[in-house]
C-alpha cells in the first residue's frame, strides 16, 4: 500500500483514539478487525505510527505551532492530525522520504497545499529551544503534561525524572509468564522453539520469557495448553515478592480478569485457598476461563458489590490479603501511551480517596500474624505512599515491612532504609509498579 493511503488509514485510526478516550490497543485491534483488506506490513507502520506519535504528541505538536505561528490562515483538526503524524516520521523516526506528495490527497486548504513542502521543510529543521525551566523542558523532549513531570520531579529529582520520562516512551517488551503448574521453564521454551518462537529469560522474574520478536502470541498451541500467561515482569514480580505458601488462605480483593491471582495459585502449587473477589462480574468471567485453561483448582471467584460484604463472611480468616488497587495507571504507559493525555489530576485525587476506602475495608480480613499488601501500576505518591501512610496513622496493629531482603533474593538492590518496593522502567526495565507489605500485630 502506498505511503498516502498508509497516512490515511493512520489518521483515521489516530483520530478515533484522540476522540474516545478508550485504550489504544484494544481501539487498534478493532480497527484492524474492520479493515482485514490490511497486510501485515500495513498494520504494523499503521500501529507503530499511531503509538509513535501518541507518545511523542507534545514534542511534535509544540514543533508544528512554531512552523505554523508564521502563516495566517486555519488548518482544519483532519489536517493537524495528518501533519502531526508526518512530523512524528519526520522529527521521531527520521524518515525523510515522506514528501508533500504523500500528504497532498489529505489536504483541504489550498493555501496549505501550496506551502505543504516548505511546512514539511521547516518541521525537519526547525530546532526545539532548550527550555530554562526543567518541567517544560522535560515536558516538550519527552511529551509528558507538565502537571505530571512537576509531580515525577518533586518525587525523584531531575536526572531521574529525565530517564523515567524517555524509558516509558519506549516500547514495552512481550513478556510470558510460565504456568509452572503445568511446565517447567525449559519445556515451555522448547514447545515454543518447536512453534517457531524464540525466547530468553527475564533477567529477575524466575518464571519470567522474553518474546523479543512481536507475534500473536494468543493463537500459539503453548498457549491454548495453558503452559504460559502474557504477563508484564514488574507484575510477576509483585506476586512473586509476597511469596504465598501451598497452605496460605489468600484474598485477591481486586482480582479482575486474575493475571496475578493465576500467579499466586501457581505460586501455592494449587494448594491452599484463594478467594478472588472483584466488582465486575465480566472480569470474573475472565478469570474463570482463564483458570480452566491454567488447570488452577485452588480459586474461588466472589463478585461483590461492597467490599463490607465480605467482612461479614471472612473477617479475621486471610493469611494475606492482596489489594491490587484501582489507578491511574501511569506505570503502563509503555503499552497505553494515550493515558497521558486522559489521566488528569482530578482523577488522580478521585482514585486516592476510592484507594483509602478499598484498603481501609481490605484490613479486618486479615488474620492476627497475617499480611496486607498494597500494590498499584502508578507512579505518583498520592496514589502510592500518600495511602499507605494514611492508612498507618489509623491503625496501630499494623506495622511496614522492610522489603530489602526479599528484593535482595530476587537481584533488587535497595538501601537498608527502604520502606516500600518500587520497580520503574528504566531501571528494572519493566512496567512501573509499586508494592507495600503490612504486617498485622498477633
Amino acid at each position: 500500500m502506498k505511503l498516502s493511503s498508509l497516512l490515511g488509514h493512520a489518521s483515521e485510526l489516530f483520530q478515533l483514539i484522540r476522540a474516545s478516550g478508550k485504550p489504544a490497543d484494544s481501539l487498534i485491534d478493532s480497527f484492524f478487525r474492520s479493515h482485514k483488506y490490511l497486510g501485515s506490513h500495513d498494520r504494523r507502520f499503521i500501529s507503530e505510527t499511531v503509538y509513535g506519535t501518541l507518545r511523542h504528541l507534545r514534542r511534535c505538536d509544540t514543533v508544528l505551532r512554531r512552523v505554523m505561528s508564521s502563516r495566517p490562515y486555519a488548518v482544519s483538526p483532519e489536517e493537524g492530525y495528518m501533519l502531526l503524524l508526518a512530523a512524528y516520521l519526520l522529527l521521531v523516526e527520521k524518515q525523510t522520504h515522506v514528501t508533500r506528495g504523500d500528504l497532498l490527497p489529505h489536504m483541504r486548504s489550498s493555501r496549505l497545499k501550496d506551502e505543504l513542502a516548505d511546512v514539511l521543510n521547516e518541521t525537519v529543521t526547525e530546532e526545539e529551544s532548550a527550555e530554562n525551566d526543567p518541567e517544560e523542558g522535560i515536558g516538550v523532549r519527552h511529551s509528558f503534561p507538565d502537571w505530571i513531570v512537576k509531580r515525577l520531579l518533586q518525587e525523584y529529582g531531575e536526572g531521574e525524572t529525565e530517564k523515567l520520562c524517555a524509558s516509558l516512551n519506549t516500547q514495552a517488551p512481550l513478556i510470558l509468564r510460565v504456568n509452572t503448574l503445568k511446565t517447567t521453564i525449559e519445556e515451555c521454551r522448547r514447545q515454543l522453539h518447536a512453534e517457531g518462537v524464540e525466547t530468553r529469560r527475564t533477567r529477575l522474574s524466575p518464571v519470567g520469557l522474553e518474546v523479543p520478536k512481536r507475534i500473536n502470541i494468543f493463537r500459539l498451541r503453548a498457549f491454548q495448553q495453558g503452559m504460559f500467561e502474557v504477563q508484564d515482569e514488574g507484575s510477576q514480580l509483585v506476586s512473586t515478592l509476597i511469596d504465598p505458601k501451598p497452605t496460605a488462605k489468600l484474598m485477591d480483593v481486586c482480582a479482575g480478569a486474575g493475571g496475578k491471582t493465576l500467579h499466586f495459585a501457581a505460586l501455592m502449587a494449587n494448594r491452599g485457598e484463594i478467594v478472588a473477589a472483584d466488582v465486575s462480574t465480566y472480569r470474573l468471567d475472565q478469570l474463570r476461563k482463564r483458570a480452566r485453561r491454567a488447570g488452577v483448582s485452588n480459586v474461588r471467584a466472589r463478585a461483590v458489590k461492597d467490599l463490607s460484604d465480605l467482612n461479614d463472611l471472612f473477617a479475621g480468616y486471610f493469611d494475606i490479603v492482596f489489594v491490587d488497587a484501582p489507578c491511574t495507571g501511569l506505570g503502563t504507559i509503555r503499552r497505553n501511551p494515550g493515558l497521558k493525555w486522559t489521566v488528569t489530576e482530578e482523577s488522580v485525587h478521585e482514585l486516592s480517596v476510592k484507594q483509602r476506602s478499598i484498603l481501609e475495608a481490605s484490613a479486618p480480613l486479615v488474620k492476627p500474624g497475617g499480611a496486607l499488601v498494597y500494590a498499584t501500576c502508578t507512579l505518583l505518591r498520592e496514589e502510592n505512599e500518600d495511602v499507605v501512610d494514611a492508612f498507618l496513622s489509623n491503625h496501630v496493629e499494623f506495622i511496614l515491612v522492610n522489603p530489602g531482603f526479599r528484593l535482595s533474593q530476587l537481584g533488587i538492590h535497595r538501601e537498608e532504609s527502604v520502606r516500600y518496593v518500587k520497580l520503574l522502567p528504566h531501571r528494572e526495565g519493566t512496567d512501573g509498579f509499586f508494592c507495600a507489605l503490612l504486617q498485622k500485630s498477633r
